[in-house]
């Protein structure tokens, strides 16, 4: 974690770090019942970065803790883009085409949305698309979308997925497409 906290500092800031779901859970032995808390956060720099992670402890604090810093290790950079027809204007603030992930029984696809539309998906959905700095996408889930840890895994995948597919120079220059950060227009290196 302390690496990312180095290379993208933003991630420390409190409105960028998200707590999904708490879950109590319990485990019966001779000696009683035994307590544990799980803990799904997402974090992300708002900017095409962002990361899932799941925290086990006996206590909330710690659990969160846990959570937020596998979430920090397990980050990713997504490309975005405006692959919507609808649309066209070449700025990142929705995903270059569609995309599909998987977990558990919850598929969701993920589509591009036009410009202005907001995030059509569930609020677990909401949460890690707009840490990942997604603005705009039509979403399209199956199955038991109610347990957040399927789901929240689901669109995560969906978003790793903006990398596996290949893309042309010039769709790049088509769909605006941006892997990461988007660098202003007066940057050189």
């Amino acid at each position: 974690p302390e690496i990312v906290d180095v290379l993208l500092p933003e991630v420390n800031a409190r409105e960028n770090q998200e707590v999904l779901d708490i879950a109590l859970t319990v485990r019966m032995t001779d000696s009683g019942r035994r307590v544990r808390f799980r803990v799904l956060a997402a974090v992300g720099n708002r900017d095409g970065y962002v990361g899932l992670g799941i925290g086990l402890g006996r206590e909330v604090g710690t659990a969160i803790r846990k959570a937020i810093n596998y979430a920090k290790m397990n980050i990713i950079e997504i490309k975005r883009g405006c692959g919507s027809w609808e649309c066209r204007c070449r700025r990142p603030h929705s995903i270059p085409f569609a995309v599909e992930g998987k977990s558990g029984s919850v598929k969701v696809k993920l589509m591009p949305g036009p410009r202005g539309l907001g995030l059509v998906i569930g609020d677990v959905g909401k949460k890690i698309l707009s840490l990942a700095g997604v603005k705009d996408v039509w979403s399209q889930t199956l199955g038991e979308t109610r347990t957040t840890v399927n789901f929240a895994k689901a669109v995560f995948e969906a978003l790793y997925n903006t990398n596996s597919i290949a893309v042309k120079p010039e769709m790049i220059e088509r769909y605006g497409i941006v892997v990461g950060r988007e660098m202003p227009q007066n940057f050189e290196l």
